[in-house]
């Protein structure tokens, strides 16, 4: 059988930690059930990772940057201010509706990792990007649409993720298609008037 190194193992690690907590969650995933379910040995995922923690660390880093990654890609060139920040808005929530379960398994992550030291940096980590990148998104849609922001963006993007925190675990806990999209809409109204824009709700576009 051919040598597969760490650096090529990791991805498909990860991929399978992934797979595996997202069927049967966060407690399911030890070390051995990864292994079983990539069809390697335990010592691969120790060699690979060192820790259990640390392939947990590195399946959270690959959950928010995939996230990032499609909510930037929905960012308009040639928007207004509102626009914007209400594209951005369904696109980060186009994810939670596609990808319910990617979301879950970040928030159990996430709840798992306040009880665990090693972890909690990491998921200060996490927070700091989510953040950092919303605030960028606000920055730049304010300053190529000459809106003067009446709030720092990093408070604004604080805001809207904290009311979309919320609105997420509605949806996971408690569908309903219509109130969700009216309360999205409110953030979105919200955080335009605290931008300094008016206080309406603003059409969502749709996919």
């Amino acid at each position: 059988m051919a040598h597969v190194s760490a650096a090529e193992r990791r991805p498909q690690l990860i991929k399978a930690a992934i797979d595996l907590m997202t069927r049967e969650g966060v407690a399911a995933g030890s070390t051995r059930a990864i292994a079983a379910e990539l069809g390697v040995a335990q010592a691969t995922v120790h060699y690979t990772f060192g820790t259990k923690e640390d392939l947990y660390r590195a399946v959270m880093e690959q959950l928010t940057h995939d996230l990032i990654a499609q909510v930037e890609l929905a960012a308009p060139a040639d928007a207004g201010f509102e626009e914007t920040v209400a594209a951005l808005a369904a696109a980060l929530w186009q994810t939670l509706r596609e990808q319910p379960t990617t979301h879950q398994l970040l928030t159990e992550l996430s709840m798992f990792a306040l009880r665990t030291p090693r972890l909690q940096e990491t998921l200060e980590s996490h927070y700091r990007e989510v953040t950092a990148v919303t605030t960028k998104l606000v920055t730049e849609a304010a300053e190529r649409t000459g809106h003067r922001l009446a709030q720092p963006a990093e408070t604004l993007a604080r805001f809207f993720l904290a009311g979309f925190d919320g609105l997420s675990v509605q949806h996971l806990s408690l569908p309903d298609e219509e109130a969700e999209l009216t309360g999205l809409q409110a953030l979105v109204a919200a955080v335009v008037a605290l931008a300094g824009g008016r206080m309406e709700l603003v059409t969502l576009p749709t996919s």
